[in-house]
């Protein structure tokens, strides 16, 4: 278990509430409420919405929303194998408004035959938007997979292609 203390707060965003962690190395996660692959805050974790690191990044975020800001500057602290944390590096390396297929990735990181992996690797990003992984399509184009629900990552690559977000409806 890690010693280092963990914050969290709840960040506002257009597409619902998102969860934002950290330690003192870096940003832990920004994960959607609900979003699949994270069950909450833990119990250890402080909820402390004056932490630097988390306030930059809601305001990073809301830059990103008000398309002031394409690419994110925080310091991340992943917690993954080394296989996932390759597959992330890949995905922040993809740009604003463009898209990759999951092979693509896999050649990027130099496992040409690890498509699969790549997508469950992407499915435990645990920096959405952060760390792009909305950016990933499936062969031929699919919109496939998103731990955060395929509306929002459909809501978000019309973002990134568009002058607005999309608004997205939520099942209650």
């Amino acid at each position: 278990m890690n010693s280092t203390p963990h914050a969290w707060t709840t960040h506002a965003t257009p597409l619902g509430p998102m969860i934002l962690a950290a330690n003192d190395l870096g940003l832990l996660g920004a994960w959607f409420e609900g979003q699949r692959h994270f069950a909450g805050p833990r119990t250890h974790w402080v909820n402390d919405p004056a932490h630097a690191l988390l306030r930059q990044a809601g305001e990073q975020l809301d830059a990103w929303f008000a398309r002031e800001l394409t690419r994110f500057e925080l310091p991340l602290a992943p917690v993954g194998t080394a296989f996932q944390q390759a597959v992330w590096q890949a995905l922040a390396r993809i740009d604003f408004g463009a898209t990759q297929a999951y092979g693509q990735v896999a050649q990027a990181i130099g496992r040409p035959s690890a498509s699969r992996a790549v997508g469950a690797a992407t499915g435990r990003n645990p920096w959405s938007i952060i760390v792009p992984c909305h950016r990933l399509l499936g062969h031929g184009g699919a919109l496939t997979g998103y731990a955060g629900g395929l509306d929002r990552k459909q809501a978000l690559l019309a973002f990134e292609c568009s002058e607005r977000l999309p608004i997205v409806r939520r099942a209650a």
